[in-house]
């Protein structure tokens, strides 16, 4: 059934937490939330690997993930093996991987559809003008996402039959990921497994479905870069929009501890002061930013919510709590500014897609964030693996703590 026993290295196949959410929550497990930030996930493949090395069988029963954290998620609520297993695996498949492997790089490829772009500017939105569909065309993605996830016997089949199998043994309770729904501006986390009801807010709401390819392309379609995805009569993006609370869906699938593992280095006081450009901000700076706080700035104010809420909670007499309970968290970040780091890297890129960011300003930054969400480079990420990897060894009491409770 599953591609991984055929061959190893194949892989198979937060502003708010809202009080409502926290006092819903019922149950008592361990949680994982994997946040977004493009090819810096790979950071993220390097905690859990050290990790498994000194817990190799670990489980995470709660698994959630938004945008390039959708794609970590799937591979491991979807892996047959044990943690130790699972993580080599996704290890192999990170460091296997080049841009071309991610999206089209081709010249033409390019020019075309920043041709599209400009037609479309230039008409004025006329209905003969072309559609836009992202800069770039993820295809290469999405196939290698359908040959390591789904089951060649069904072809055709988008279903990500391993998440099933394991939740069916027992080995997983639920796994959510999060889009964006463009036409209505609603947050939608899809969720597979556990006997929850759904929940919905006025921005947010909750679906329980059989997880899809789709699900994890939508949920990792980078705004304006990455292509839309239809899923259910809409079209949905990156679910790190408008994504107010990222713990939310490990609390409401009954979490009790979670660990967070994000993408975003936190410097210094004197770090943060200084400045990372000389003259006027170029596009690339400007765009790193906005992603930056999109995808990852909302995660250190969910925590420090769900912080106070839980100080709230403990000075509540527990036979007084009405079934309430603190949430225990622990998170990880870079120790290494991942955005610094991708600039040494950025010759590596093909020339085309590299004369494209240039173009934006990625050599008039000393941090090109934008550049770091787009730079699959194998050395790249295995510079970020490694980094992972040693925060995940400086942390790791806490680490064994908090996953054996």
């Amino acid at each position: 059934m599953f591609r991984w026993l055929r061959k190893k290295t194949s892989l198979f196949t937060t502003q708010q937490v809202p009080v409502d959410a926290i006092l819903e929550a019922m149950g008592g497990d361990l949680a994982i939330v994997l946040t977004g930030g493009g090819a810096r996930a790979a950071y993220q493949v390097g905690v859990l690997r050290a990790l498994a090395r000194r817990l190799p069988d670990a489980r995470f029963p709660i698994i959630t993930g938004v945008s390039a954290g959708a794609i970590n998620a799937s591979f491991l609520a979807a892996h047959p093996g044990t943690m130790e297993e699972a993580m080599e695996d996704l290890k192999d498949l990170w460091l296997g991987l080049d841009i071309d492997k991610v999206f089209c790089v081709e010249t033409w490829d390019l020019v075309k559809n920043g041709l599209r772009w400009l037609l479309r500017l230039g008409t004025g939105g006329n209905r003969l003008a072309p559609k836009v569909r992202g800069l770039v065309d993820t295809k290469p993605l999405q196939d290698l996402l359908t040959e390591r996830l789904t089951d060649p016997h069904q072809p055709g089949n988008r279903a990500v039959p391993g998440i099933a199998h394991n939740i069916a043994q027992g080995r997983l309770k639920a796994i959510a990921l999060t889009t964006i729904n463009y036409g209505t501006g609603q947050t939608l986390t899809w969720f597979e497994g556990a006997d929850i009801a759904t929940w919905e807010r006025p921005d947010r709401r909750s679906s329980k479905v059989r997880l899809t390819i789709d699900h994890i392309l939508a949920s990792a379609a980078l705004p304006l870069i990455f292509p839309a995805v239809h899923l259910e009569g809409a079209w949905h993006g990156d679910g790190g929009i408008r994504l107010a609370a990222p713990l939310s869906p490990a609390v409401h699938l009954g979490a009790n501890r979670i660990l967070v593992i994000s993408t975003r280095y936190r410097g210094t006081v004197e770090e943060t002061a200084r400045s990372d450009i000389e003259h006027y901000p170029p596009p690339a700076q400007i765009l790193g930013k906005l992603l930056n706080s999109v995808f990852l700035d909302l995660v250190d104010q969910d925590v420090a919510r769900l912080e106070r809420i839980n100080h709230l909670i403990e000075k509540i007499p527990e036979d007084k709590r009405g079934g309430f309970r603190p949430i225990e968290t622990l998170v990880l970040r870079p120790s290494e500014n991942l955005g610094a780091l991708a600039a040494q890297y950025e010759v590596k890129l093909p020339w085309a897609f590299r004369f494209l960011t240039r173009g934006l300003g990625t050599r008039e930054t000393k941090s090109p964030d934008f550049l770091a969400m787009l730079m699959f480079a194998p050395d790249y990420l295995r510079h970020l693996i490694e980094i992972g990897e040693r925060d995940a060894e400086a942390r790791m009491d806490e680490l064994v703590a908090l996953v054996q409770g």
